[in-house]
């Protein structure tokens, strides 16, 4: 099986080495390092390990699994074993998602070249792999694990083993049928392309191919004419349709005299509806195709909470790997929590938490490095600065000297500016967000807004932000609510003689600090951010200009939605706001940001380590316009005259119908691998996110013992009333009558970007990574809602 992808690599050196084996020292932290034999297996594309050369081995990753490799200097924790390991003898392997990085040793410097080489040149080639390629990469991992004894050959006994990993259910008869079909060399076992041949007659997709026939005169092929019917009729591309045709047949049909003849083979169909252009997501959406040149204001910001944390906000890990994560998956603003820390460095960390401590100037080089490798446009650092003075300078020295010239320093023009700069004009460019000294003419007049602040003393929930606080005199006497990082007893039995405790973890005091004093260095970093308090939206008219900007709980902001979502539109429709999960989420859990983006919310920040519906969201809104961290906000929320109130939302929004057909699975993965016998009972549940009247869920019936071919063959229908905000999230579950049933994939995106017709949903994991070949097959319909209908 590993000659379908050994004949396409490269004979390489550093290949043939690793395919060896090499003994590395495997480190997990100061205290646990292991010597382990790596070596790569004769696939190419699939590292395993033992406790020793010729030891019981085990898969430890696929290459598909890493994003990329780095010298052991980038390394924190291989770093603060420097004294230990040469660093060059080092090297980190990073995997895509949330899987935690592997920090390797070699014995030797050219071992360690050996290795970062020569990964770097698989992970290039899996990065360039065309369809057919992956697949056979899947079929080569599977292939892997069926053959037990790593002879190179599979038996019946081998085949059915893999058939229950691989979600089949089958009746023994008739695998055994397939496997004598497949095995032409009448060995008794399947190598390389038997093998293949046995897959695809596993694979056979009878609901295409009635689909195929419906628009086939002859059952053979579709006609140029027939195709363009199909694409007209079915996926509704409209006037486009001859010229796609064309294109896609050169594309997909695997022929040449079929290319020649203008004609599309069942094979060339099915590659076409498994391909991008037959995907749900609409291809022109990937690229960057939305306006850049509007004000900041007019986006929805990819943005991040709590940046530097990788676990919970009471006890778990800070590292730079949080921005590098962050900012490498899109995000455009991320947070900065800066401290005092020892000999004079600033640190960033949860603050009166145990979470562990990075030095700021290891984050400012990190956003440095990182901060424009997926995206150009402008990234933000929201500030949270409880720096003394001289700390303060500190900070400002490595800003300045570490970014250089991607810190923006002063105005664009040099001019007073009348609005806020476009992602276009701040390409490249790193904006500081934090809390300013206030000019003479921008004092506040000290009456203002009474009524307000008597309602921002009664938001315990505001007061849980890790914000910076209000420097005005007016929050002085509030009051703070603290939580108690359970473990810190020093600082609870401080505490506990001031105040009383008002509810478990929760200490209620008065806060009697004095006013903090801001580095006239630091304040002028910020150019177009200024962090203000909010007290109301009339006081924000009254006395706030557009390059200040807000931040709110969500509590507050659910709050601020539910009584005055119109005019919280409007005041998002010219200023800058930031929503943050509360601080009651010690768990590091997200909110829904759906409900924030539809009061025209532009930075709602998540925690990005954890997974979950809500990062699923996040995930698909940004999925479109290049995954830049810049998405336009629909017209009616950048007019800050709008009267849409995202509680009640009113005509002249176009009602939609929408009609899914969930038709079919293809090799859906097993909920645990562990479970050699278990088979999944796939169902589809699809969601639909957005205003609270359009938010709802439909699911299908189950399919038992299929994961590989379900077929559902089921109608759901959804009425959506503002489809611009809408985002649909398809969920395939293992049902189980027991308890809740299991997560198998998921995929989301924004209800602009979905493509009618016969589509393929190709699975993602609960961290966002491909679950390829996984799919589910649909048929999507949309329809205008008629005035008729609608009264």
């Amino acid at each position: 099986m590993a000659y379908l992808l050994q004949g396409r690599l490269p004979i390489n050196q550093d290949l043939l080495l690793m395919q060896k084996g090499t003994m590395m020292r495997k480190v997990r932290s100061k205290s646990w390092k292991k010597l382990r034999f790596f070596r790569l297996q004769d696939d190419g594309m699939t590292v395993w390990h033992a406790r020793q050369a010729g030891g019981r081995a085990k898969p430890s990753f696929s290459i598909s699994d890493v994003d990329t490799v780095r010298e052991g200097h980038e390394s924190e924790l291989l770093r603060n074993l420097a004294e230990e390991f040469p660093l060059e003898q080092g090297f980190t392997i990073v995997f895509h998602g949330r899987r935690s990085n592997l920090d390797l040793v070699a014995n030797s410097v050219q071992e360690a070249q050996t290795w970062m080489q020569g990964l770097q040149l698989l992970v290039g080639f899996v990065t360039n792999m065309d369809q057919q390629e992956r697949l056979d990469q899947w079929l080569s991992d599977w292939f892997q694990r069926g053959d037990k004894n790593q002879d190179g050959r599979m038996s019946f006994g081998e085949v059915q083993r893999l058939l229950h990993l691989m979600n089949v259910e089958m009746d023994q008869e008739y695998a055994f049928q397939l496997f004598q079909t497949a095995d032409t060399s009448q060995s008794g076992t399947l190598e390389g392309e038997e093998f293949v041949e046995f897959y695809k007659s596993l694979t056979q997709r009878p609901e295409v191919q009635e689909l195929f026939e419906k628009f086939s005169s002859d059952g053979q092929k579709l006609t140029l004419l027939e195709f363009v019917d199909f694409l007209q009729e079915e996926q509704k591309e409209g006037e486009r349709a001859s010229d796609l045709a064309l294109e896609l047949i050169d594309r997909y049909e695997p022929s040449e005299s079929g290319k020649l003849r203008h004609v599309l083979s069942m094979d060339g169909f099915l590659g076409y509806l498994c391909s991008k252009d037959g995907d749900i997501f609409n291809p022109t959406c990937h690229p960057l195709y939305q306006d850049m040149t509007q004000p900041l204001n007019h986006y929805y910001i990819n943005s991040s909470h709590n940046t530097y944390l990788v676990g919970d906000q009471l006890c778990g890990q800070s590292s730079v790997e949080g921005y590098i994560r962050a900012l490498k998956r899109g995000c455009r603003c991320v947070e900065v929590d800066i401290w005092d820390g020892p000999s004079g460095e600033p640190i960033v960390y949860h603050g009166h938490t145990l979470t562990s401590r990075i030095p700021f100037k290891d984050v400012v080089a990190a956003i440095g490095q990182y901060a424009f490798q997926t995206s150009d446009y402008p990234v933000i650092l929201s500030l949270e600065n409880h720096c003394s003075w001289e700390q303060q300078e500190i900070i400002v020295r490595h800003l300045t000297e570490i970014l250089g010239d991607q810190l923006l320093t002063t105005a664009l023009d040099g001019q007073p500016p009348t609005q806020l700069p476009s992602p276009e004009d701040l390409r490249g460019k790193i904006l500081v967000k934090g809390k300013k000294l206030m000019l003479e003419e921008e004092e506040e007049e000290p009456e203002a807004e009474l009524e307000a602040e008597q309602e921002a003393r009664l938001d315990l929930e505001a007061q849980l932000e890790s914000e910076p606080q209000d420097l005005s005199p007016r929050s002085e006497d509030k009051k703070k609510v603290v939580m108690c990082p359970l473990l810190c007893r020093p600082l609870c039995c401080q505490i506990m003689a001031q105040a009383p405790i008002s509810k478990p973890g929760l200490l209620l005091f008065p806060k009697q600090k004095p006013k903090a004093i801001l580095c006239p260095a630091l304040s002028a970093l910020v150019v177009y951010l200024k962090a203000v308090t909010f007290y109301s939206f009339t006081h924000s008219r009254e006395h706030y200009h557009f390059y200040e900007t807000s931040s709110f709980s969500e509590t507050k902001a659910k709050s601020l939605i539910k009584e005055a979502g119109d005019e919280f539109v409007q005041h998002n429709a010219w200023q800058l706001s930031r929503v943050y999960p509360s601080g009651l989420r010690t768990d590091s859990s997200n909110y829904n940001p759906q409900e924030f983006w539809n009061a025209g919310c532009q930075m709602v920040a998540m925690n990005m380590q954890t997974a979950g519906l809500e990062m699923d969201l996040c995930d698909g809104l940004f999925r479109q316009n290049a995954g830049c961290g810049y998405v336009l906000k629909p017209d009616f929320l950048r007019d800050a005259q709008s009267s849409f109130h995202p509680e009640r939302p009113i005509s002249p929004f176009k009602a939609q119908t929408l009609i899914i057909q969930v038709i079919s699975g293809q090799q859906l993965p097993k909920v645990d691998n562990t479970k050699e016998q278990s088979i999944v009972d796939p169902l589809v549940r699809v969601e639909i996110f957005g205003v609270r009247p359009d938010t709802t869920r439909q699911e299908t019936s189950y399919v038992e013992n299929n994961g590989f071919n379900p077929y559902w063959g089921q109608t759901l229908c959804f009425r959506i009333l503002v489809p611009e905000l809408a985002l649909l999230r398809f969920v395939v579950k293992d049902y189980d009558w027991k308890s809740r049933n299991d997560f198998i994939g998921q995929y989301t995106l924004p209800w602009s970007c979905m493509q009618q017709g016969y589509r393929h949903i190709h699975l993602l994991s609960k961290d966002g990574l491909s679950l390829h070949p996984a799919s589910i097959f649909v048929h999507i319909c949309t329809q205008e809602v008629s005035e008729e209908a609608e009264s």
